[in-house]
C-alpha cells in the first residue's frame, strides 16, 4: 500500500515466507563452496554451520537481492516512476518468518495537462532600420580599424593609451597583471578613473591610482571592489577607421558591392531580432502554462538542479581568474537565491516533457547526429570518438533532451496566438 504526500511515496511490502527460506538457502550454498572451517574442506561444512558461522554476511546478501527485487516489482505493479534512493526501514527479518520492510521514495508525478495551445503572447516580427545597418556598418569598421603608433607627448581623449596594469592591492588571489594593455582616454567603455589618472601622462611614465568598480561590473572578481594599481604608460596611438566603400565590402566576404553588404547585414541584424524576441515569447508561454498547471515536485531534482548552477557558478568564477581554494561560498545563502530558480527550471523541463510525450515530440538522429559533428568539428576530434564519449558520460541523452526541448517551444510557439 502506498501513503501519497505531495512526491513522496511509502510502501510497506512484505516478500512470503518461502521467498525467503529459498533465498536463503541459494545463498547459503554460495557461501558453503568457498568457506572455509577448521576440520573441513572448502565445500564441506553443513548448510547449518554455514548459516550459524556466516549469518551476517548470509543475511545482507539475502537483504540485497530480496530488498530491490520487492521493491521493483511493487513500484511497476502500481505504475510509479520512481527517482533517486529509496529510504529503506523497519526492515523485519526473521527465521520462519515473511521478510517486510518500508521504503519512502520520491516519484515523478503524472502532470494533467490543461489548455496548451493558443496561448496569448505579444510577438510582431522586429524591424530593421537604415540607422540600424549604419551602426553595424560602423561595428565592422571599427574591427578593421588600424592602430598607428603616435610620438611621444601627453595623453589626450581620444587617444588609444598602451599601458602595462599590475594590481598592488584589493584582489583576492593572484594579482592583475597585463604587460600591454589598450585603453581609449575619454571612451564610453573606459572607467572614468581610468581616463582621469591617465589623461596627461606621457610614454614611460609610471603612476600610482585606485581604481573603485561599480556593484554591477561585469567582473564578478572586480565587482565592488577598490584596486590599487601601478600603470605604466608605454605608448601612445591613434584609430584610423577604412572608409566604406566597394573594396571595404568585397574585404569583408563574398559581396560585390557596398549594397550587397548592407542587405546582408539587414538580414542578419533581422534573424538576431527575430530569434530574440521569440525567445521572449517562448519564456512568457512557458511562464504563462506554470501558472496553469499546478503540480509537485521532486526534491531530487530540484537537488540536482541547485548543483548544476552551483557548477556554473564555480566555472564562470574559475573563468574570472579567481582562486576557488580561497574563495568561501555561503552555501545556505546560495541556496535561499537560487531556490526559486532552479525550481522553475525544474517545473518547466517537467511540463515541456510531459506536452512533447503528448505531440509525439522527439530528436531524430540525424539532428543528434549534427549537434554532434558540430561540437566535434569545434574541438578538432574524431566524430565517432567524440559521440563514444558522450555516449559514456551522459552528454548525448542532455543533447537529445535539449533538441526535445527547443522542438517542444518552438511547437508552442508556431501554435500561440500572437498579439501586436
Amino acid at each position: 500500500m502506498a501513503e501519497i504526500a505531495g512526491c513522496r511515496r511509502t510502501l510497506e511490502i512484505s516478500v512470503p515466507v518461502q521467498e525467503v527460506e529459498s533465498e536463503t538457502g541459494r545463498v547459503t550454498a554460495d557461501v558453503q563452496k568457498r568457506a572455509k572451517l577448521p576440520g573441513f574442506r572448502p565445500g564441506k561444512a553443513t548448510p547449518s554451520l554455514i548459516r550459524r558461522h556466516f549469518a551476517g554476511e548470509i543475511r545482507q546478501r539475502v537483504l540485497e537481492n530480496l530488498i530491490p527485487k520487492y521493491l521493483q516489482q511493487q513500484v511497476e505493479a502500481e505504475n510509479l516512476k520512481m527517482v533517486g534512493r529509496p529510504d529503506i526501514s523497519e526492515v523485519h527479518f526473521h527465521d520462519g518468518e515473511p521478510l517486510t520492510f518500508k521504503a519512502e521514495f520520491e516519484i515523478i508525478p503524472d502532470i494533467e495537462l490543461g489548455e496548451y495551445e493558443g496561448v496569448e503572447v505579444p510577438y510582431q516580427d522586429p524591424e530593421v532600420t537604415g540607422e540600424d545597418i549604419d551602426k553595424r556598418l560602423e561595428a565592422l569598421r571599427d574591427q578593421k580599424a588600424q592602430y598607428v603608433n603616435l610620438d611621444p607627448r601627453p595623453i589626450q581623449d581620444g587617444d588609444y593609451a598602451v599601458v602595462a596594469l599590475e594590481s598592488l592591492s584589493g584582489v583576492e588571489g593572484e594579482p592583475i597583471k597585463q604587460d600591454e594593455m589598450v585603453l581609449e582616454i575619454g571612451g564610453a567603455d573606459t572607467l572614468p578613473a581610468f581616463t582621469e589618472n591617465l589623461r596627461g601622462a606621457s610614454p614611460e611614465e609610471e603612476k600610482e591610482f585606485e581604481i573603485a568598480y561599480p556593484e554591477d561590473y561585469g567582473s564578478e572578481r572586480l565587482a565592488g571592489k577598490t584596486i590599487r594599481f601601478r600603470a605604466t604608460v608605454k605608448g601612445i596611438r591613434k584609430k584610423e577607421l577604412p572608409e566604406v566603400n566597394d573594396e571595404f565590402a568585397q574585404d569583408l566576404g563574398d559581396y560585390r558591392n557596398v549594397e550587397e553588404l548592407r542587405e546582408a547585414i539587414r538580414k542578419s541584424l533581422f534573424a538576431e531580432r527575430q530569434r530574440e524576441a521569440q525567445e521572449e515569447a517562448r519564456n512568457q508561454i512557458v511562464d504563462k502554462l506554470l501558472e496553469t498547471h499546478q503540480f509537485p515536485v521532486p526534491d531530487v531534482f530540484v537537488e540536482r538542479q541547485l548543483q548544476n548552477r552551483l557548477e556554473q557558478l564555480l566555472h564562470a568564477m574559475n573563468a574570472e581568474g579567481m582562486d576557488l581554494r580561497n574563495t568561501k561560498l555561503d552555501m545556505d545563502k546560495f541556496r535561499e537565491t537560487q531556490h526559486d530558480k532552479a525550481l522553475r527550471e525544474v517545473k518547466a523541463s517537467m511540463l515541456l516533457n510531459r506536452i512533447a510525450e503528448r505531440e509525439h515530440i522527439a530528436p531524430t538522429r540525424d539532428e543528434v547526429d549534427r549537434q554532434v559533428e558540430q561540437i566535434a568539428r569545434q574541438q578538432h576530434e574524431p566524430v565517432a570518438a567524440v559521440r563514444l564519449r558522450f555516449e559514456k558520460d551522459g552528454t548525448l541523452g542532455r543533447i537529445a533532451s535539449h533538441i526535445q526541448t527547443e522542438k517542444t517551444l518552438a511547437f508552442l510557439f508556431e501554435h500561440a496566438r500572437k498579439t501586436a
